[in-house]
């Protein structure tokens, strides 16, 4: 059985990912900054007839967090198959004619892209010793220099999730002799905490991208930006 772990899978996109793969057949993991919310996602997803679903406490911002989550993971399986770097946050500049907030895009730089090289880094090796690993950083339209509008409220997000792109691509290149292939995911504006009720996807449709690249082919995509099966320009 293929195993996934999912950071921020107790809420939102990353909650119904973990749902959709384990309807897979997947085994997962939910990565939860909060253990007890944790619990409960895996709770909720037992009910639903997911019998292959357990929690780790996984705060990606702390390094230490980090660890123990991999020493957890890794005590009880020998590979993971899949990495879904879900977790993320949204983060506005609130400054007017042409100032940017700093303490803004030093925590969505935080949380978007130095956390996802932290999970990555700790937990690579063990996607490396899959027979075909897959890992999928979760980004957004709005990370398109070609795509996005230059509305500056959006800066410490946006540069956030482009960035993390760059991460996606240096990756890929990296890991180009191996059997691991790494892609970013725009799940489109879905309706969740962080999207909105007003959003245009519900979020069944939300986690399909995630999906899809998560379960990508031998002869699939890496170093690639897409929504749904459709490729996005950086």
């Amino acid at each position: 059985m293929k195993t996934v772990l999912i950071t921020g899978a107790n809420r939102g996109i990353g909650l119904e990912t973990a749902r959709q793969m384990g309807k897979l057949g997947y085994a997962v993991i939910v990565g939860s900054r909060n253990a007890a919310q944790g619990e409960e996602a895996v709770k909720q997803l037992q009910s639903e007839g997911i019998a292959n679903v357990e929690s780790v406490e996984l705060d990606i911002t702390s390094d230490e967090s980090v660890k123990k989550a991999y020493e957890t993971v890794h005590a009880k399986h020998a590979h993971l198959d899949v990495l879904i770097n879900n977790a993320g946050i949204a983060a506005m500049n609130d400054l007017q004619n042409g100032q940017i907030n700093l303490d803004s895009v030093l925590k969505a730089m935080q949380v978007n892209l130095i956390s996802v090289i932290r999970v990555t880094n700790q937990f690579l090796e063990l996607v490396k010793a899959a027979p075909e690993g897959r890992i999928v950083n979760l980004s957004s339209i709005m990370a398109s220099l070609t795509l996005h509008p230059g509305d500056i409220s959006y800066f410490p997000y946006n540069a956030s999730k482009t960035a993390l792109n760059m991460y996606t691509v240096n990756l890929a290149d990296a890991l180009k002799d191996t059997k691991v292939k790494v892609n970013s995911a725009h799940p489109g504006w879905v309706q969740t905490d962080m999207g909105g009720e007003g959003a245009d996807l519900p979020v069944a449709e939300g986690a399909e991208t995630s999906v899809y690249l998560a379960t990508l082919p031998a002869d699939g995509p890496t170093g690639g930006f897409f929504h749904k099966k459709d490729s996005l320009p950086w």
